[in-house]
């Protein structure tokens, strides 16, 4: 009995053991799918990764965008997929270290819902103020605000509600001791010619689709969220620099199903991680205003996890009122 039960032990681990990553297999050469649920800068960044994943595995990989519901549509058909490594999805931190505070009821739980295989980079949001208040630095435009009428002081922020552009507002309203009205843009470009246009005084977003009218003179930005400047606007102070003690920035990663085997994800991850040593790529990300963050899945969870302790203290103190998801 004992060895039969020795001999059936070591045919259920070798059958664990093809199954945990076929998806990997030398000869496997069926299509890694990245879901992608944000366009512009992540799409750009996903396809990066769909192209480091086929040089190192001489695998096909294609992203496919599924746009909707702050990321969730593409999160949602990543969660039920199966757990063999075919199926990824690129995100941002935002649904996982946010959404859990903002939102009512999620359909899936942050933590076990999905696998955590590598981070990707970072990136930061920016404060920028056009002609309506003629201010050229971040203490002028706070004075400016502090000086308006109620409701009359005002910031916009895009992608809107709950998102990191709006929490830097409210984060930023609150060290200052202003009370600022929250006005949301889904389109960032609309909300960038509202405030180069006058018709907004104050505008949270990411730093990319702003460089242009800044270095133009048409809009001016005047801090940055992150710990660090940004080397595409290295003139622009953090928000700390400027002397709002706030610092906060947005973590991209790839995910998978729920369940994946320790062993796939860890093949993953070394596909992916060279890429973000690799000059070429590095450049690459910076020009979506990028800055590259490698890390295993453990790293990128444990990361997640004290991203949810800092957003469920910044959401109580705000006074956010969730929203359905």
């Amino acid at each position: 009995m004992t060895s039969r039960r020795t001999a059936l032990r070591g045919l259920a681990a070798g059958a664990a053991s093809v199954l945990a990553g076929p998806a990997l297999a030398q000869d496997d050469k069926s299509i890694i799918t990245v879901l992608v649920g944000a366009a512009s800068s992540m799409d750009a960044a996903a396809r990066l990764v769909a192209e480091q994943l086929h040089d190192a595995l001489a695998r096909p990989a294609i992203v496919v965008s599924k746009l909707g519901a702050g990321q969730r549509v593409a999160l949602s058909e990543a969660r039920r997929s199966a757990p063999d490594g075919r199926t990824l999805v690129f995100a941002t931190s935002g649904p996982f270290s946010v959404y859990p505070f903002i939102y009512n009821k999620l359909d899936y739980d942050p933590v076990t819902d999905f696998t955590p295989v590598a981070g990707i980079s970072y990136f930061d949001v920016a404060i920028a103020t056009g002609p309506m208040t003629g201010a050229t630095d971040l203490k002028q435009l706070i004075e400016w605000q502090r000086a308006r009428k109620p409701g009359d002081a005002v910031f916009g922020s895009a992608p809107g509600n709950g998102s990191l552009s709006h929490f830097v507002g409210l984060a930023t309203g609150l060290a200052t001791r202003v009370t600022m009205t929250h006005v949301p843009y889904k389109d960032s470009g609309v909300g960038i010619l509202d405030l180069a246009g006058g018709r907004l005084p104050m505008l949270i977003t990411g730093l990319q689709p702003m460089i242009e009218l800044h270095k133009a003179g048409r809009i001016r930005l005047l801090a940055v969220s992150g710990d660090t400047r940004s080397p595409l606007v290295p003139e622009v102070p953090t928000l700390k620099e400027a002397g709002v003690n706030v610092t906060s920035s947005t973590y991209t990663g790839i995910f998978g199903p729920p369940k994946m085997a320790p062993d796939l994800v860890r093949r993953l991850h070394e596909a992916i991680a060279p890429m973000l040593a690799n000059p070429a790529m590095r450049e690459k990300l910076a020009l979506q205003a990028m800055t590259p963050w490698s890390a295993n899945g453990r790293q990128l969870a444990a990361l997640l996890a004290d991203e949810r302790k800092k957003f469920e203290v910044l959401v109580k103190a705000t006074g956010y009122q969730r929203e359905d998801a």
